[in-house]
């Protein structure tokens, strides 16, 4: 049975994240050489639900494009740590500030067919927001209640073939206010919903 969101509090995710343990070593048992990445999965309330904050990214982009996303990126040299770059690329995109946002945990690395090794970085955001799409990056942004993302009548798993690359299991939402999730993206979210014991 899923829980009521509002029992969720900051800092009981922020405990099941840390009881989650260290992340697996996924990215340094991978044979490919990955590119490090991190991405933002930011959490707000409202209508006295939790929701999740997702893009839509741009057609134009190099890799993923026209997908829905976390914000997020490719670390840069000058970032300090895996938190810094997604919270520099949530800036960038959407016009999150930094500073208001607070940081509840990491969860543990995904690989992307792309070759990038890319960590989520899991963390609270201030709701309303005045939040500005970066037009070059990203088309869309939205959210989605995780109570619905965690019923289990509305995802599914299938195997998918991606052009060049070995066939393998890949996570697939129904459609909600006609964006779908899916892939990477759909990935982390079912990581944190079973990590916060909600499937």
């Amino acid at each position: 049975m899923v829980k009521e969101a509002p029992l969720l509090s900051e800092e009981w995710i922020a405990s099941r994240l840390r009881d989650a343990g260290e992340n697996h070593p996924l990215c340094k048992e991978d044979r490919r050489s990955l590119r490090p990445a991190a991405v933002l999965v930011p959490l707000f309330t409202a209508d006295g639900q939790w929701h999740l904050l997702y893009t839509r990214r741009s057609e134009v982009l190099q890799d993923h494009k026209g997908q829905v996303a976390f914000p997020g990126g490719a670390a840069e040299p000058g970032d300090r740590s895996l938190e810094w770059t997604a919270l520099r690329e949530a800036h960038e995109e959407i016009g999150l500030k930094p500073e208001d946002v607070r940081l509840l945990g990491r969860m543990g690395e995904v690989v992307t067919v792309s070759d990038y090794c890319i960590t989520p970085v899991v963390a609270r955001i201030p709701w309303p927001y005045p939040l500005v799409a970066q037009e070059a990056e990203v088309t869309r942004i939205f959210s989605i209640p995780i109570l619905w993302l965690a019923e289990r009548g509305h995802w599914t798993e299938q195997e998918y073939h991606p052009p060049g690359h070995e066939p393998h299991m890949v996570v697939f939402y129904e459609l909600y206010d006609q964006e779908k999730l899916w892939g990477i993206t759909a990935r982390i979210t079912l990581n944190l919903l079973s990590t916060l014991g909600l499937i």
